[in-house]
């Protein structure tokens, strides 16, 4: 059977700033009437955020939808072209021999998309096949892995996962909203990028196998998190129950994942889950019965760059590979939470 593989990886980080720093600069007078906000924003566990609008110098949050989207489409470009452009040298892939070209981004919209501009300035082939993921959110990542394997191993050729998120463009007006101090507390921007190419040995480059990718949605608690499209920017519903969801249900779906492909746990060396904060984190680690150490990865990306969406789970595997967790012929679990409220996992084998 031919499979897929994660053979190339790539990021792209707009200008860092520290959480203090904005707390410091902006956020301490946006959220003055809101006694909890200072503790919030310092219990996140982020330590440092990119943003391509750092509220300090730059206060989005009057901006029309309008003003956003062109912001965005100016600062996603190249942003994505050297996210794909790194994964694609890290894969040793020339562009033009791309077959699909996807994007996943849920915080701007652009037509022509940022999949057609970006295919033409990497210089992709003109008869690349393109496929756009909008407004799935932090999880967008492995759905989007799992399409991309899916071609790859179909078709035979090569494939790119781009997701970039923009968050920084949508703060809103002051509010004394608990739920906005936290989204504000913990979003951030990012670009991250892999290629995915046909497992067929003995001619595949190493990498991760995508040998499996599930989902699980509880329409019960679609509520608990929403992304609605306003005249003011994009704006974060976001309740307090979502990790109470996650634990109903994050043992079963990873229990069936793996017993479907007869891996035990103790297969597992690596756990890239999605840091959507602190407490879902905990939850994972608590529900999964992992050991100290575990989320190592997950807990490093929210304290050097928080939650930045879609992009999170990638720049978590991304660690991963890079400290050589995940022996060859071992496995890795990747996990993303969102709207749905939606859990995905995908099991990977390190080859």
């Amino acid at each position: 059977m031919v499979t897929a593989r994660v053979t190339g990886m790539g990021r792209a980080l707009p200008a860092p700033y520290s959480q203090q720093g904005v707390w410091d600069g902006f956020f301490a007078g946006h959220y003055r009437g809101v006694g909890l906000a200072e503790q919030l924003f310092a219990n996140s566990g982020v330590h440092t955020r990119h943003a391509v609008a750092n509220p300090v110098d730059e206060d989005v949050s009057a901006w029309g939808t309008g003003a956003r989207m062109e912001r965005y489409l100016a600062e996603a470009l190249p942003l994505g072209k050297d996210a794909v452009a790194t994964a694609l040298a890290d894969a040793g892939v020339d562009p033009a021999d791309v077959g699909l070209f996807s994007v996943a981004s849920c915080t701007g919209y652009v037509t022509p998309g940022l999949d057609i501009r970006l295919a033409r300035d990497l210089g992709m082939s003109d008869r690349v096949q393109r496929l756009f993921v909008g407004h799935m959110g932090c999880y967008a990542a492995i759905p989007g892995l799992g399409a991309v394997s899916d071609f790859s191993a179909a078709r035979g050729r090569p494939s790119v996962l781009l997701c970039l998120e923009l968050t920084s463009l949508h703060i809103q007006p002051a509010t004394d909203e608990v739920d906005q101090v936290v989204a504000h507390a913990l979003f951030a921007d990012a670009a991250s990028a892999v290629v995915v190419e046909p497992g067929v040995a003995p001619a595949a480059r190493p990498g991760f196998e995508v040998v499996d990718v599930v989902a699980q949605t509880d329409v019960s608690t679609a509520e608990h998190m929403t992304w609605d499209v306003t005249d003011l920017g994009f704006r974060m519903g976001l309740s307090p129950r979502v990790p109470a969801v996650l634990a109903r249900h994050v043992r079963g779906v990873v229990d069936e994942l793996l017993a479907s492909h007869a891996v035990d746990r103790s297969d597992v060396d690596g756990w890239a889950v999605h840091p959507g904060g602190r407490r879902i984190l905990e939850v994972v680690q608590r529900r999964l019965e992992l050991p100290p150490g575990a989320l190592e990865h997950s807990y490093g990306v929210l304290r050097d760059h928080g939650n930045c969406s879609s992009p999170t789970v990638l720049l978590v595997l991304e660690r991963m590979r890079a400290a050589g967790d995940v022996r060859p012929g071992r496995y890795a679990v990747a996990m993303a939470f969102g709207p749905g409220l939606t859990l995905y996992a995908a099991l990977l084998r390190r080859v």
